[in-house]
């Protein structure tokens, strides 16, 4: 069996963050004994392929390998993994707290919480607003209260960095009721524009604290207009549905074609849901794939192909122009997560698109994967900033653990 990685957390607090997924779990373990936080855990990995023929555990510095989850139970299982593994790593250090990300917080939690049944409860409640995550970490939290009542649970909410935003961008134009019952834009993929509100500062200086639109693109993707450094509007609204165009979901749609689907086609709420959660998107689109390395790599021979990029791109540069008009300009735009982070050539289309609002992209700062991509005289500061979810997470456990 692969053996455990010989970095050695003796002597340390430390601070588990879990960011559960409907097939992966993954995890890093932040030392709390040194100040300021470390932004690298002193160890991270991640269970994937959880309910699949093939799951797999992979960690820092080490191949992932198969492993064996109980059937009946593999999510639970792959939990138990993950912390048999961390405090066989521990030594002498302890565990000093399990911090979760959880997607939606609803109306109530702005803040991160330390977790007890009431909290959960509550959570519970926005399960139908993000059915894709939600329900996943609240099973591990369930889980830990059960098995370690004593060990602190937090949570840290992805729409908590969007409760700046004014209250004509939250509104949804629906009859005023709704707005009281907590029908309204929340936003989502927070802690990444957290992160960034951190980090664009130090590399950028007082330039990103104007209009700046980050580009969150992964297999979920957004956009979020910050002023000061404070979200102003985003993409994603009072689902993870709204907005940009993702990998299997299909971001905004027209309400009008859902109600087709269901009066006229017939299908049922279930099988809507299906469609646009897991049927659509760039997956849908091209018949192919949700993941756009494959379709830019097939693109020249599959037409479909194409046209799934095609549609991504217009979508993400409608987006932007949108959110350029909300801020009264842009100073930067500023690319993360999977995709922004690393396809060049998706970052390319899409600053190619946006020479009307002055961005000029430096085509080798851009293959070379840099943090500034665009040219001196670009009117638009373009950038590339990797997010850190789960230092975000740790720094806010450890203010709430004194």
């Amino acid at each position: 069996m692969t053996t455990i990685g010989q970095t050695s957390t003796s002597g340390q607090a430390l601070i588990l963050v879990l960011n559960c997924g409907s097939s992966s779990i993954k995890f890093a373990l932040f030392d709390t004994s040194a100040s300021p936080l470390p932004r690298r855990p002193a160890w991270n990995g991640k269970v994937q392929g959880i309910g699949g023929e093939r799951p797999d555990f992979g960690e820092t510095g080490v191949a992932p390998f198969a492993i064996r989850l109980d059937p009946q139970d593999p999510y639970g299982g792959a939990l138990d993994l993950i912390l048999r593994r961390v405090h066989a790593r521990l030594g002498d250090g302890r565990l000093v707290a399990v911090v979760h990300r959880v997607v939606h917080g609803g109306s109530k939690y702005f803040a991160p919480v330390r977790i007890d049944a009431g909290v959960l409860e509550d959570l519970r409640g926005y399960i139908p607003l993000a059915p894709l995550h939600q329900p996943f970490a609240l099973e591990a939290i369930d889980i830990l209260l059960r098995e370690r009542p004593g060990l602190p649970q937090i949570a840290c909410f992805d729409t908590a960095f969007h409760h700046t935003v004014p209250q004509v961008e939250q509104m949804l134009p629906l009859p005023y009721d709704a707005w009281e019952r907590g029908l309204r834009r929340y936003g989502f993929h927070g802690l990444s524009y957290e992160y960034l509100s951190i980090a664009l500062p130090e590399r950028h200086g007082d330039r990103s604290r104007g209009r700046v639109i980050a580009a969150h693109l992964g297999s979920g993707a957004s956009l979020c207009a910050m002023r000061d450094l404070r979200s102003q509007a985003t993409t994603m609204g009072f689902s993870a549905l709204d907005g940009l165009m993702m990998g299997t979901r299909t971001g905004s749609l027209d309400p009008g074609a859902v109600l087709y689907l269901m009066e006229i086609e017939r299908l049922s709420l279930e099988e809507v849901g299906r469609i646009l959660y897991h049927e659509s998107g760039l997956k849908g689109v091209s018949g192919i794939s949700p993941d756009p390395r494959d379709l830019l790599a097939v693109e020249a021979r599959e037409p479909r192909a194409r046209l799934a990029l095609d549609l991504y791109v217009q979508r993400v540069v409608r987006e932007i122009g949108a959110l350029a008009a909300v801020l009264g300009g842009l100073d930067m735009l500023v690319f993360t997560a999977g995709v922004g982070e690393h396809n060049a050539a998706l970052r390319e289309r899409i600053c190619q698109r946006l020479d009307w609002l002055g961005v000029a992209l430096d085509p080798d700062a851009n293959a070379a994967q840099a943090t500034t991509l665009s040219t001196p005289d670009s009117a638009v500061l373009v950038a590339m900033e990797p997010t850190n979810e789960e230092w975000i997470a740790a720094r806010h456990a450890l203010g709430l653990l004194g």
